[in-house]
């Protein structure tokens, strides 16, 4: 009864100094969207909310309002765009102008005070960090070079579900892709072989503070008050962000040392090498602990849960349409010879079909349903509305892959469409699973090959079948990617190949 007795007493001041303040100060033409209700009041309303309700809320707000809306958290109006055209004018014809990222509180705490590349401020900063990810890790050669780290991987991948296929029993797949994921990532980001419990204690650490990161959005848009109704909890996200720190730095020590040794010359360059070295130009210093912890964190995120939740998307889709899975595996037939083990990284660009594939993985279950926030570096005109510089910007990934106007049957998976003319997104956004523009994902391309190779070589090693009286549920649920709610329990035949 206190608070909601605050609350209407904080109405009945609010309201009126809110309608002189609108007189005195005259308001930007923002985005059409719902009544703003005073701040404290609007924000209690939205911490009520799950986030399959705020999807739907922003859904039925779009389908009243238009394609851009505005909607109030705290003092920063929020404006959310729905439409692959205005996608495309907002990240493509203006894209310095929409490159900045917001200073969201969880994020700056998450990365450092925004030493990461997702989160940096347009700027010196920013080029510095991902010049030197997409230049010395993910340049073609380099990524080349951990052909041997990928087959690596497989086997392990492939070793784990042979052991599940001994028992008889279904597999559920999702933990097997998680622990492949985030070997190859650790590898490519320390350039060391490392033990399972050393895997399995660094992937623990990182999904309990992904949860953890995801239930505290909410702050991003009430701070103040939200730190101190959730102090606790608070707490507890940053003792795991100090637990992530004694995690990763004996690793980042152990790989500074070989650096300093002669036998370095013989490993493979490495994500932390290169963050070892990097001299911030502006500041005249190299990064610190926490800096690189940041960046490493950062590369962790972006390749694992990401790719695990699609290549589990994919292979749910394989195996809820036989006739899919039929398909590809003829393709990969006609591209792998007879008594091959797996699919070499070179056969993969001789197969289309694949391609699309992976591609209508991506567009039907986008990894995220939206992009990482956007701000504008100065204010802007959009679709004949005034985006401000103080706004946070968001584009709705999964609405525009999903748009009746621009794909037959959205909702269908089909990926027939990306070998015909429906498919062809490279003149316009129809769909963006990494971004677009400026603060695209800068691991793209990896990401696609390491999908396109794990899905070649797990329907080249297995047939996957539908469990007996077990529909293939693909229901959604919200944790640091979009999962399946029910994760896929397959049984999985070996092929004689």
């Amino acid at each position: 009864m206190e608070m909601w007795l605050f609350i209407l007493i904080f109405i009945c001041v609010a309201t009126p100094l809110k309608y002189f303040y609108g007189i005195l100060v005259p308001k930007l033409r923002l985005p059409p969207g719902p009544i703003t209700l005073p701040l404290l009041v609007i924000n209690f309303l939205w911490l009520r909310k799950s986030f399959s309700d705020f999807e739907s809320i922003l859904r039925n707000l779009h389908a009243k309002y238009g394609p851009i809306i505005t909607l109030q958290f705290g003092s920063r109006p929020a404006i959310y765009v729905s439409s692959n055209s205005l996608a495309h004018q907002a990240l493509i014809q203006n894209s310095a102008v929409f490159a900045d990222r917001p200073p969201l509180p969880t994020n700056i705490v998450m990365s450092c005070n925004q030493y990461s590349i997702s989160s940096a401020s347009y700027g010196p900063r920013w080029r510095l960090l991902r010049h030197n990810l997409t230049a010395e890790i993910l340049h073609p050669s380099r990524v080349k070079s951990y052909s041997q780290s990928r087959k690596w991987v497989l086997e392990i991948l492939i070793s784990r579900l042979q052991g599940c296929l001994e028992s008889g029993e279904s597999v559920r797949v999702v933990d097997h892709f998680q622990y492949a994921m985030f070997c190859l990532l650790v590898l490519m980001c320390f350039g060391d072989k490392l033990e399972e419990s050393q895997i399995q204690e660094i992937e623990t650490t990182y999904r309990r503070l992904f949860c953890s990161f995801v239930r505290f959005s909410i702050l991003n848009f009430w701070p103040r008050v939200g730190k101190i109704l959730f102090r606790r909890r608070w707490e507890e996200f940053q003792e795991l962000l100090k637990e992530q720190e004694e995690i990763l730095i004996p690793h980042i020590r152990a790989r500074q040392q070989l650096k300093s040794s002669s036998s370095s010359k013989d490993s493979v360059l490495c994500y932390v090498d290169t963050l070892l070295d990097l001299q911030l130009s502006e500041e005249k210093r190299k990064l610190n602990d926490g800096e690189i912890v940041s960046l490493c964190s950062e590369f962790f995120i972006g390749g694992t849960d990401t790719t695990s939740s699609v290549l589990q998307w994919i292979m749910a889709n394989l195996v809820k349409y036989p006739r899919i899975q039929a398909r590809l595996f003829k393709e990969i037939s006609g591209v792998v010879g007879a008594g091959e083990e797996e699919v070499k990284e070179e056969d993969l660009r001789k197969m289309p079909y694949l391609k699309a594939v992976v591609l209508e993985g991506l567009r039907r279950h986008p990894p995220g349903h939206f992009l990482l926030p956007h701000a504008v570096t100065q204010d802007i005109t959009l679709d004949g509305y005034v985006i401000p510089k103080n706004a946070t910007v968001n584009f709705m990934v999964a609405e525009i892959g999903w748009d009746p106007k621009v794909w037959k049957d959205p909702m269908e998976f089909k990926p027939e469409r990306f070998l015909n003319e429906e498919g062809d997104w490279s003149r316009e956004i129809k769909m963006m699973p990494f971004g677009a523009g400026r603060r695209t994902c800068p691991g793209h391309g990896l990401a696609m090959l390491h999908l396109e190779y794990f899905v070649a070589n797990l329907v080249w090693s297995f047939e996957w079948k539908a469990v007996e009286g077990d529909e293939v549920d693909l229901s959604e649920k919200q944790e640091f990617t979009i999962v399946m709610k029910n994760p896929l329990q397959a049984h999985l035949s070996p092929r004689l190949n």
